[in-house]
């Protein structure tokens, strides 16, 4: 069964990638091209995934910052 965790969006400039923080010391541990996650828009949770062309981007969220983005995922 898996589990749904929720945090925020960051950019792990080391990685290259970004990254969910859960918590103090709780990361993801770094995105990849095509995963799925959810994100929160005001009081709706919007189904995206994510990608890399010259810089990320959500894909069915178009033009939006990923910094500090509110999302949930199925771990």
């Amino acid at each position: 069964m898996s589990e749904v965790r929720v945090g925020n969006l960051f950019y792990d400039a080391e990685s290259g990638r970004y990254d969910i923080r859960f918590g103090m010391d709780s990361y993801y541990e770094g995105l990849h091209c095509g995963e799925c996650f959810d994100v929160k828009v005001e009081d709706t949770w919007v189904p995206v995934r994510i990608e890399m062309d010259d810089e990320w981007y959500l894909v069915g969220l178009p033009n939006v910052r990923l910094d500090g983005l509110t999302v949930r995922i199925r771990m």
